[in-house]
């Protein structure tokens, strides 16, 4: 996945809370405990289904764009034009923050980075839909950890099997080093989780996603300039570039901000784990990567170990709560 947005239901136990991509709001987690209820529950759904259509398909489009400018190019047009964008909506405060905020921002910013240059990696190498199947792994596995509960082994083995069956016996069907990115870029996820959720304590709205977009868009600029070099400056690979970073960025983060606000937390990390589909899509329609049966049941299977994840810790937060 490209991938989606921050800790947005600010719970490290929702595995899919969060989208591979520097889209969704650092700012969120106060928003995601609002109610939704009957009828009305439709609208925000709808949002956050169309954010996940937008980033997995600026996800592909972004895979049309790396034989002109290259994978770690295509990351860097990615993340300098968004943070551009949410600079000039933005325009975040820089005075009045201490030593721990601004460390907070700069590792959200370098986890932001990781995530994007290795997923990035990954999908220049194997499709699509199994990237993202595979990079779900990492907020999975940080989800376990978090809980601390029995059952969640349970979710932890179903998804390992998916990942088995997607690797048919071995890697080499996918390409092992693209496989290996898109895990890389799963532990990525996880600690982008973990530091998007802080810095939406420490920084008000929106103000530290900006930066920390900022901070990972230098990060990434020598990689994307000595892997493209000029081509970053041709003017219609720059048009696609702001069209894949509002398409993986902008727009999604926008739109599930906007679901967050009605949409429970756990109703919309459960949206979130239907990811790995959604990527399968857009690969089939965009790219024509087409998937076996067996892959098939291998995003499957992740996609219901991710919900399990999420329903059982949801429950147990609730069952806290009522004590």
């Amino acid at each position: 996945m490209d991938s989606q947005v921050t800790g947005a239901t600010g719970a490290v136990a929702a595995p899919v809370a969060v989208r591979t991509d520097a889209g969704a709001p650092a700012a969120a987690p106060a928003a995601g405990g609002g109610r939704a209820g009957g009828p009305s529950r439709f609208g925000p759904v709808a949002l956050v289904v169309a954010g996940g259509l937008s980033v997995q398909f600026g996800s592909a489009v972004a895979v049309l764009l790396m034989p002109r400018a290259g994978a770690l190019g295509v990351v860097t047009l990615r993340l300098v034009l968004a943070a551009l964008v949410l600079l000039l909506v933005c325009r975040p405060k820089v005075r009045g923050y201490g030593r721990a905020d601004w460390g907070t921002v700069v590792a959200f910013g370098l986890a932001m980075a990781g995530m994007n240059i290795l997923f990035y990696q990954s999908v220049d190498r194997i499709p699509l839909g199994a990237a993202v199947t595979l990079e779900v792994l990492g907020p999975l596995v940080l989800s376990v950890v978090a809980s601390r509960r029995l059952v969640n082994l349970l979710w932890a083995g179903l998804a390992l099997g998916g990942v088995a069956l997607l690797g048919g016996g071995g890697f080499e069907r996918l390409d092992p080093l693209g496989a290996g990115f898109a895990l890389a870029a799963g532990a990525m996820w996880a600690a982008y989780i973990v530091f998007s959720a802080r810095t939406g304590r420490r920084f008000p709205q929106a103000d530290g996603l900006a930066l920390a977009m900022a901070f990972g868009a230098v990060l990434s600029l020598p990689f994307g300039i000595a892997e493209a070099g000029g081509a970053l400056l041709v003017p219609s690979t720059v048009a696609l570039g702001l069209g894949i970073a509002l398409l993986s960025s902008v727009l999604p983060y926008t739109l599930e901000l906007l679901a967050l606000r009605r949409l429970p937390a756990p109703t919309f990390a459960v949206l979130m784990s239907l990811e790995p589909a959604i990527a399968a899509t857009a690969g089939l329609l965009v790219l024509h990567q087409a998937l076996s049966p067996a892959d098939g049941l291998a995003i499957a299977l992740v996609i219901a170990a991710s919900i399990g994840a999420v329903r059982t810790q949801a429950a147990a937060v609730g069952k806290r709560k009522r004590k």
